[in-house]
């Protein structure tokens, strides 16, 4: 009977599934395999002692060793496909499935080799929806790095002086490029790498992946959405907070408590079992009551038009998503919560929180106040 393994070829920080299966972090591409229990790792002389010491790995062979066994087959340079042959080879293996995000090129350079290629479609390791204890500590501590970056923004913004629409801080006018720089700094020194954080205020905060740019305004409302990656364990924190500096109208403190009507609405849903589109539809619900349209228009789309959240651990979106898909929640996923409304003129508002499923209610791993109209 063919003998099949598990083949994946990619670095850990593209692959969460490869930090999954390997336990460690390794920058470049390497070759890793498994069959049946087994977990075995193909690394060079750079990275060798480290996973003999770091990794998960139940059996690491030296890339060179397959690189010798490669050209005794003939072959003058070695490539990945000739070392995944050679290694292959030492296990009797003929089979091999593969991630669906596996390169193209090597799986075509493989079958033209001979092997019986399968692509997993979805999931590689469906476990990983259900987070441990470790893993749930992990996730905490990336959300207390985010939280040491919002309080280095809501610092600043209290700290600004409002001068008409202008926000000035230490003598020059505040923009989202020195929150920025101020946040990831922090976040940092706390551990954690927060790429890509979202300071947006005004009409840039109605595009919810806009990172924002400028300079920001008094009276105006503010989205910051920080998700680091921790340096120690590669697990994710993400959190989102709204903040005004000065003066809110009406229609703006309409706006966020009805997001945080939302958001609170949702909460109260998320227990095992539940279905994803159940906890996404209070939302909806809370909105429509409120009487905020969501619709597409020439410019773009405004009201409510992303999912209520997606699962969080080694990848920033990861299972389980929270949108209008009917899919069970199980216990012991950990999800973002985050409702938000996006309307040009007005502003955007997003709250962002991180839950673990339970049979009860949701055990909350983030934690950062809520108080968002800074005078």
């Amino acid at each position: 009977m063919p003998k099949k393994a598990l083949l994946f070829f990619d670095d850990t920080h593209r692959s969460p599934d490869l930090r999954y299966f390997a336990g460690f972090e390794v920058h470049d591409p390497f070759i890793a395999l498994q069959v049946g229990r087994n977990k075995i790792g193909a690394l060079n002389a750079l990275e060798f002692g480290r996973a003999l010491k770091e990794s998960a790995l139940d059996q690491i062979v030296p890339l060179e060793d397959l690189t010798e066994a490669a050209r005794a087959r003939g072959v003058d340079q070695p490539g990945p496909a000739d070392h995944i042959a050679a290694l292959c080879a030492q296990f009797g293996i003929t089979q091999l499935e593969v991630p669906e995000d596996f390169p193209a090129a090597l799986l075509v350079k493989l079958s033209a080799l001979g092997f019986d290629l399968k692509v997993i479609e979805g999931a590689v390791f469906a476990a990983r929806e259900v987070k441990s204890d470790d893993e749930v500590k992990a996730i905490r501590a990336g959300n207390r790095c985010a939280a040491v970056g919002f309080a280095v923004a809501e610092k600043m913004l209290r700290e600004a002086t409002c001068r008409g629409r202008q926000l000035i801080h230490d003598g020059r006018v505040l923009t989202s490029e020195r929150v920025r720089t101020a946040i990831q700094t922090a976040c940092i020194n706390a551990g954690g790498f927060p790429a890509d954080t979202i300071v947006a205020g005004g009409d840039q905060a109605c595009d919810p992946h806009c990172r924002g740019s400028g300079a920001l305004k008094a009276n105006e409302l503010i989205i910051i959405d920080i998700f680091p990656r921790m340096f120690d364990t590669g697990y994710w924190g993400d959190m989102t907070r709204t903040f005004l500096r000065g003066e809110a109208s009406d229609e703006q403190r309409r706006l966020v408590q009805a997001v945080a009507a939302a958001q609170k609405a949702a909460l109260r849903k998320i227990k095992t079992g539940v279905m994803a589109h159940v906890v996404h539809g209070e939302c909806q619900r809370v909105f429509a009551e409120r009487d905020y349209v969501t619709e597409l228009t020439e410019t773009g789309a405004v009201g409510f038009f992303h999912g209520t959240g997606h699962g969080l651990g080694l990848a920033i979106h990861e299972a389980p998503r929270i949108g209008a898909v009917k899919r069970r929640l199980r216990k012991g996923a950990v999800v973002t919560v985050e409702p938000g409304l996006y309307y040009p003129g007005l502003g955007g508002c997003r709250i962002e929180d991180v839950v673990q499923v339970t049979d009860a209610k949701p055990r909350k791993l983030s934690s950062y106040p809520y108080a968002w109209e800074l005078r």
